[in-house]
C-alpha cells in the first residue's frame, strides 16, 4: 500500500457494506469456476486417457489377430495343395497300369517270365 491509501478513511456506508459483499461474491464465484474448470479437466483427462488405452489395446489385438489370419491362409494354402496332390495320387491309384508299376518297382512284382535282378548302387568315387 502506498502511503497515499493509508491516510484515506473508509465510508462506513450502506454502499460500501454492499460493494465490499459484491466484491466477495465476485472472488466465491471465480474460486467456484476454477474449481469446476479443474474438474472438467480432470475428468476429460482420464476419459482421453481410458480411450487411448483402450486404442492402443485394441491396435494390438488386431496386430495379433493379423498375424494369426496370415498363419491360417498359410495353412490353408498348404492343406489346398496337399488335398490336389493327394486327389491326383487317388486318380493314379484307381489306375492298374500305374499300381502294378508301383508293385514292380518298389516290391519286386514281377510280370509272367519276367527275371528281377537287384543292382546296388555303386557310390560315386571322388
Amino acid at each position: 500500500m502506498s502511503a497515499r491509501e493509508k491516510t484515506v478513511t473508509r465510508l462506513d456506508s450502506n454502499y460500501m457494506h454492499q460493494y465490499d459483499v459484491y466484491i466477495e461474491r465476485q472472488k466465491r464465484k471465480k474460486q467456484r469456476l476454477i474449481r469446476r474448470l479443474v474438474l472438467f479437466s480432470l475428468i476429460a483427462l482420464l476419459a482421453i486417457g481410458s480411450l487411448t488405452t483402450y486404442h492402443f489395446k485394441q491396435r494390438d489385438l488386431r496386430a495379433e489377430k493379423m498375424e494369426e489370419y496370415e498363419q491360417l491362409q498359410d495353412e490353408l494354402a498348404t492343406l489346398k495343395k496337399d488335398e490336389k496332390n493327394m486327389k491326383e495320387e487317388i486318380t493314379l491309384l484307381n489306375d492298374e497300369e500305374y499300381v502294378l508299376e508301383i508293385a514292380r518297382t518298389n516290391y519286386f512284382f514281377s510280370k509272367e517270365g519276367e527275371l528281377i535282378f537287384n543292382i546296388p548302387q555303386e557310390k560315386p568315387s571322388y
